[in-house]
């Protein structure tokens, strides 16, 4: 049996976390220097005997026969959804929790609050189905409240809830939160990058994409899920 995940180190369970989103998303584990990047730990030593340890807890395999000789052997997130899985065959299914963090514009981009989000309270957090997320880390998710109708082709409503994962790159074609540095204004949008420029297309028939400098928008998150009270 794998040693409790709560008795692990912060570093050690910093590390499992890291290797879990680097092999899903890039199906192959990390390097060493890459967990040390990831983890803010500067000595490759010091990865190196964290990583022992996590072998020693049951949690991490490793082979110095090949490159990237490290296998995530045990996932506390795929513990937690096989325990949810039994949870929903005995009627139990659970809610995961994600805070409501401000609201995003859909229509054209508008000034918002430098602070949003830095006061997260317990009326700000709602519950949703798991399956809403898709399978990503409810820690990797937020949530925002729509204002406008700039999407409204693709089925987001002004007072909708959108859900999305922290995240600053995305795919042309992505539905995603971006804020524009220059004038500190956000706004939500299909994001095309287009050479040296973004184009952020919404999605109503009279509407027009708005086109910005690459240099000038940041991805803070890209939509999975669309919430909406009737």
């Amino acid at each position: 049996m794998p040693k409790e995940f709560s008795a692990l180190s912060e570093r050690q369970r910093n590390i499992v976390r890291f290797m879990e989103r680097y092999i899903e998303r890039n199906g192959y584990p990390p390097t060493i220097r890459d967990i040390g990047e990831a983890t803010d730990i500067p000595s490759t030593s010091v990865v190196n005997y964290n990583l022992n340890k996590l072998v020693d807890a049951g949690y991490v395999e490793r082979s110095d026969r090949v490159s990237r000789g490290l296998r995530l052997i045990h996932s506390p997130n795929k513990a937690n959804a096989a325990a949810n899985a039994k949870k929903k065959r005995n009627g139990l299914d659970a809610f995961v929790r994600v805070p409501r963090i401000g609201h995003i514009v859909a229509s054209a981009p508008v000034q918002i609050p430098e602070d949003i989000g830095h006061h997260i309270s317990e009326d700000d957090m709602i519950e949703l189905p798991p399956a809403m997320l898709k399978g990503i880390d409810p820690e990797e998710t937020f949530a925002l409240q729509v204002k406008g109708d700039s999407m409204i082709d693709a089925m987001v409503r002004d007072g909708d809830i959108v859900i999305l994962r922290a995240q600053e790159t995305a795919q042309s074609g992505d539905m995603v939160a971006v804020w524009l540095i220059e004038n500190g204004e956000t706004t939500l949008k299909y994001y095309y990058p287009e050479g040296e420029r973004i184009r952020l297309q919404p999605a109503h028939p009279s509407m027009s994409p708005i086109y910005v400098n690459a240099s000038n928008c940041l991805i803070k998150g890209k939509v999975i899920s669309i919430l909406r009270f009737v």
